[in-house]
């Protein structure tokens, strides 16, 4: 059983260039929320800080990690790897945290499988359209039409698991989608499902 003192775990998925690591930073703003801040083998974007955005390290000592069960979940995107290390986040919960990870499908599906002893709510989120989701990764700095080609392919197959997720955000205004978040996690708003099946077969 968890604890009502113990903070709850709030994870928040969506395709690449959708908006979730925004939204993170966002929501991290209000109190008692933390963000879990993941290792990972990729190169630093411009302006990403080692220890605020990522911890960056190499491929061996990730591997390292993976071997000594340091990570709560982890997962290959993109040919690069990614982790949530179990220490600090069990930590922050017992001190009343809300613990917020930005992490894809394959991460989120390896918590849900494992019984902890904290609350999960788990969060999709998605863009208005295939348009402006390809606009933002341009204007992110993804120029390399291979790669956003790559990320447009992949977006077809992450898509595929939104039923997967308690809630369903179409980020369109930020300031709004998070609101919609906030009065999700507060329950003040209603879920409508039907709305969010529509949504879905306009972006396959």
């Amino acid at each position: 059983m968890f604890s009502s003192k113990d903070g709850r775990m709030i994870i928040l998925s969506s395709p690449s260039g959708a908006g979730k690591t925004t939204l993170v930073k966002k929501l991290s703003k209000e109190k008692k929320y933390k963000i879990s801040v993941s290792h990972t083998t990729r190169e630093p974007r411009i302006n990403e800080v080692n220890g605020a955005d990522y911890f960056f390290i190499s491929k061996e000592d990730f591997n390292k990690m993976i071997k000594d069960n340091a990570f709560l979940e982890y997962a290959e995107v993109f040919e690069n790897l990614y982790g949530s290390t179990k220490d600090q986040v069990f930590q922050d919960l017992e001190n009343g945290y809300n613990v917020l990870f930005d992490i894809d499908w394959q991460g989120t599906e390896q918590i849900k499988n494992q019984t902890l002893n904290y609350k999960l709510v788990t969060f999709f989120i998605l863009p208005p359209s295939r348009e402006v989701l390809h606009q933002r990764l341009i204007s992110r700095g993804e120029s390399n039409e291979k790669i956003i080609k790559m990320r447009m392919e992949q977006f077809d197959k992450d898509i595929l698991h939104w039923k997967d997720y308690d809630f369903v955000v179409v980020n369109e205004d930020l300031d709004k989608c998070y609101k919609e978040i906030i009065e999700y996690l507060e329950d003040k708003l209603k879920y409508n499902k039907s709305k969010i099946e529509k949504h879905i077969n306009k972006l396959l």
